[in-house]
């Protein structure tokens, strides 16, 4: 029999039964559904998070104070300090462009209107670090920040919670930061979520500033921001920081840091093994779906083979062979379970959608998650599908054509 004949008793076949078909085919669609959507769901998430980091910067160095350890027990949070970031600016031979920050959320009022907003306590090189626009006005500069000048540049959401008051007339006016004024100088452009970080809704002032007018004299540091030129340059960066900060903090060689330096890189590589993770536990559980349907479409064709028997006799007395009757029962099965696949990758793409416009999560569907969902459909058919048809392929014609 000719394979083309062969496919089209096995479609006949199909059709014969379209509802039964199409049940037998549900725990295919559910599981592929579930697979696509999960991937769409976690591709979207390593997709923000990237996007996130990058608005950041991709070649920015993040110090934060670490623990203190003496003798092997921690002595508590250890700390960083501005003459740290000094030795860095000073010492890394051009290397680096640094900010120290210091932040505190604190009462900000402008005429009737008022909020609780982060103030950062930054130098100008925090700017350039994190490529910062200025909209309207401009940013403070070193010799503002040595004359602890009480100026303010505003995050770009700043001006609609102060009274939606236009950015252009901000600029010049005076605003409370604590009940100390602050003459606005300027208001960045949008920037938009960058990871933790919600520049838009930030106000940056002097460093020193910060240190002794709004937050009482506080040497303590947040965080120092370190960039360089390019990120082929952070690993000798890193090394940098590590050696000046040590001689700073009086570390002795071997002895553990009382720091941390982290990067962008580490954030990404970390969330997106957490994430691939969470999405591999996800694609086990709809893998379930998958399973039970296979095991449904293997039950279906047994049972087809049974009710078939005569038809399997009368086909093999007119001179079927064994490997014609295997390949039609073979190309019923792949043809359930790859139809299956197509359906539950619609599906799948549908109800990412739905997610995206309900929740507002970014959702990616990767092309090559739909090549081995419908791969792994035919793969199911495949499996399930050999038993049922080695069974109808070995039936003897005679007992066959007896058969009731």
């Amino acid at each position: 029999m000719l394979v083309f004949e062969i496919i089209m008793v096995a479609m006949s076949a199909v059709r014969a039964n379209v509802m039964r078909s199409i049940l037998t085919t549900l725990g295919i669609v559910i599981g592929i559904a579930a697979v696509i959507t999960m991937v769409a769901l976690g591709e979207g998430a390593q997709q923000r998070v990237a996007q996130q980091i990058s608005r950041m910067g991709t070649s920015i160095l993040t110090i934060r104070p670490g623990q203190q350890m003496f003798g092997g027990v921690s002595r508590g949070d250890a700390e960083l300090s501005i003459e740290d970031a000094i030795a860095l600016r000073a010492e890394s031979g051009g290397l680096l462009k640094v900010s120290p920050e210091q932040q505190s959320r604190l009462q900000v009022a402008y005429k009737r209107w008022n909020s609780n907003t982060q103030i950062m306590g930054v130098w100008p090189e925090y700017f350039e670090i994190y490529n910062h626009k200025v909209k309207v006005g401009r940013w403070f500069d070193q010799g503002e920040v040595q004359g602890r000048r009480r100026v303010a540049v505003l995050g770009f959401n700043l001006p609609e919670t102060l009274g939606d008051t236009p950015a252009e007339l901000l600029v010049g006016e005076t605003i409370q930061i604590r009940g100390i004024l602050f003459e606005v100088i300027g208001v960045l452009e949008e920037k938009g979520d960058a990871a933790w970080v919600r520049p838009d809704d930030q106000i940056f002032v002097p460093q020193s500033t910060a240190q002794y007018r709004v937050m009482g004299g506080r040497d303590r540091l947040n965080s120092i921001y370190a960039a360089t030129e390019t990120p082929q340059e952070l690993d000798l960066a890193f090394a940098e920081i590590d050696r000046i900060v040590r001689r700073e903090h009086r570390l002795k060689m071997g002895e553990d840091a009382d720091f941390n330096i982290r990067n962008s890189a580490d954030l990404i590589a970390t969330f997106n093994e957490a994430n691939q993770t969470m999405n591999v536990l996800l694609a086990g559980i709809a893998a379930v779906s998958l399973l039970v349907g296979g095991i449904g479409i293997m039950n279906i064709m047994l049972v087809s083979v049974t009710e078939r028997t005569r038809e399997i006799g009368v086909r093999k007395a007119l001179g079927a062979t064994r490997g014609g009757i295997l390949t039609q029962f073979l190309v019923e099965a792949l043809f359930l379970c790859i139809m299956g696949g197509i359906i539950g990758v619609a599906a799948g793409y549908g109800a990412a959608e739905v997610v995206t416009r309900i929740t507002s999560w970014d959702t990616a569907v990767a092309p090559e998650a739909v090549f081995i969902a419908i791969g792994f459909s035919a793969a199911v058919g495949l499996f399930f599908g050999i038993w049922p048809a080695s069974r109808a392929a070995i039936l003897n014609p005679i007992d066959a054509l007896r058969h009731e």
